[in-house]
């Protein structure tokens, strides 16, 4: 389940309490957009979260902005500090993923890898995945 940084922060004594709730049933839970509101790093370490996720205004320009590159680097370091994954949105060009894959980026998201998929068309796009196997064994098999 992911909750934006900004939403966090209306009313972070009641968040906190519906977020370990949600943990305590087994719901992970994902910080989206981090950096782009308002939550201190102490309410950050209070906060009963599985994931950080960069939001991609830092992603755009890490090709050509040492700015962005240096957020995105503090933003995986401290993640994985706080023993968080790290997904940053927005990955649209070849540089942007190898920029994060250099820098142990845990997952990545965005235009380069799928545009949005309505939901009735997931489950088709995951029975195509699982069938490739299959035929790749079979047709190993008629060597």
């Amino acid at each position: 389940l992911e909750v934006t940084e900004s939403l966090l922060m209306r009313d972070m004594h009641q968040a906190v309490a519906r977020m370990r709730e949600l943990k305590e049933m087994g719901i992970t839970l994902s910080i989206d957009d981090f950096g782009t509101g308002y939550s201190s790093l102490s309410a950050l370490k209070s906060f009963p979260i599985s994931t950080l996720k960069i939001d991609k205004s830092f992603v755009r320009d890490l090709a050509v902005s040492s700015d962005d590159q240096a957020i995105a680097l503090a933003v995986i370091s401290l993640g994985h500090r706080l023993h968080l994954r790290v997904i940053a949105e927005g990955v649209e060009t070849e540089e942007q993923r190898e920029f994060l894959r250099a820098n142990d980026c845990d997952e990545m998201q965005g235009y380069l890898f799928s545009p949005p998929v309505p939901a009735e068309r997931i489950t088709e796009m995951l029975q195509a995945q699982l069938r490739l196997p299959r035929l790749a064994a079979r047709q190993g098999g008629r060597s």
